[in-house]
């Protein structure tokens, strides 16, 4: 056996591509305006650095219910539940609305009949690094007066018309938390479209995110470990071991990390970690410009699968590309490549375990909802990563066994 084949059998390929932390973006000189330097990198004029994506929602909410009677929120009916405990912190309700068919973003039928007069806010989600059209969405929510938050989470740098998306509704926000891209471990950064906004969301920051000095320093140690851990061989252990745990008790929700709590962690990011992040930021439009390319060799083996749905960019749009998302044609097919590829150290897993009424934990949150399209995505979809770790070898592996399951499944019978 050589030594490749050796070390290839005790790595472990990260669900999505994350830019790794180095050494000297821990030591060097502190850079502590993150946020400013993020705003000048995806070219918007003003952002605000929080401590999660989640944070930055509750910062976005608490703004928008301000002088507002409006008490309803409006989710998708897959998205990460993380939303809906962000909605709730802010003592406002969730309303569910279902996808459109064989897709992630929001069905315009459906989501003009889940509002109404008590609408705040709407937040569609560009899911995967991929770019959501939200035309009709600000269509629905001008005649209503609702505002549009854009969840773009999984997405920055992505761009709409060469311009960033989170800036086409009133409001959007980015994640930095583990193996998002760029990453503090944990963090993200709100954006709005005009400068009434953008104040309000100041001043929402001020008033309902503390200084806790414990959490943080929790949060830079554990960043300094992700620095040390996020490569192939770590991997393994701290990622790779407890998600093969999972799967061996059958446990989706925990194997994918959609395990979650309404206790949302909210404190400020200490200038050490602000000025880690200013100097991955430097690296980020390479690694972003690798990841595109080799998504555009890759695609094509990807589009060549029968009865596959692989997500892309429409005109006009330029996502990122942590992962693939693929929609397969049956969920009988979907369950087959996930029994042989997950777990199998080549980062293919689910983006989320059930549509948000399926949760159990969240069944006491929300109300029951028929939202079979979401349904239908959660049933159907996976991931495959595009980290640069995922060699070409392995790469054509996942390729080999999602044409090997679909072979199957098209074979007919014998008579």
């Amino acid at each position: 056996m050589t030594l490749k084949r050796r070390i290839d059998g005790v790595t472990e390929i990260p669900p999505t591509a994350g830019l790794p932390i180095l050494l000297g973006d821990l030591l060097t000189p502190w850079r502590a305006n993150f946020a400013e330097s993020a705003a000048e990198h995806i070219g918007v004029s003003h952002a605000g650095l929080e401590c999660s994506g989640t944070a930055c929602l509750v910062v976005i909410l608490s703004a928008m219910r301000q002088g507002s009677a409006r008490r309803s929120v409006v989710v998708p009916a897959y998205t990460c539940p993380l939303v809906v405990f962000a909605v709730l912190h802010c003592g406002l309700r969730v309303r569910v609305c279902d996808l459109s068919v064989d897709s992630f973003e929001l069905d315009p039928a459906a989501l003009r009949a889940v509002c109404d007069d008590d609408t705040l806010a709407i937040i569609p989600v560009h899911l995967a690094g991929r770019v959501a059209n939200l035309d009709e969405v600000i269509a629905i929510a001008r005649q209503c007066n609702a505002y549009v938050i854009e969840d773009a989470a999984q997405s920055f740098g992505a761009q709409r018309g060469g311009t960033s998306i989170g800036l086409q509704g009133d409001a959007g926000f980015f994640s930095f938390a583990a193996g998002k891209g760029l990453s503090l471990y944990e963090g993200g950064l709100w954006i709005a479209r005009d400068a009434t906004m953008q104040n309000a969301l100041a001043l929402a920051s001020k008033q309902a995110i503390p200084r806790k000095p414990s959490i943080e320093a929790l949060r830079c140690l554990q960043l300094a470990g992700y620095a040390a851990l996020y490569r192939p061989l770590p991997l393994r252990f701290v990622y790779g071991w407890p998600l093969r745990r999972a799967l061996r008790r059958g446990d989706a929700v925990e194997a994918v990390g959609d395990n979650f709590s309404a206790d949302i962690p909210l404190h400020r990011v200490s200038a050490w970690r602000r000025s880690v992040g200013c100097n991955a930021l430097q690296r980020l439009t390479n690694f972003h410009a690798a990841l595109a390319a080799q998504a555009a060799r890759r695609l094509p083996d990807l589009a060549k699968l029968s009865g596959v749905k692989v997500f892309g960019d429409r005109p006009g749009r330029q996502g990122v590309w942590p992962s693939f998302l693929l929609l397969m044609p049956s969920k009988a097919t979907r369950d087959a490549v996930m029994l042989r590829l997950w777990g199998a150290r080549l980062g293919v897993t689910r983006m989320f375990v059930n549509a948000l009424p399926d949760y159990a934990y969240l069944h006491d949150f929300i109300a029951s909802a028929d939202v079979p399209n979401a349904r239908d995505f959660a049933a159907r979809s996976l991931t495959i990563s595009n980290s640069l770790w995922l060699d070409d070898e392995r790469f054509q592996q996942i390729v080999k066994t999602l044409e090997d399951v679909l072979f199957r499944d098209e074979t007919p019978l014998p008579t």
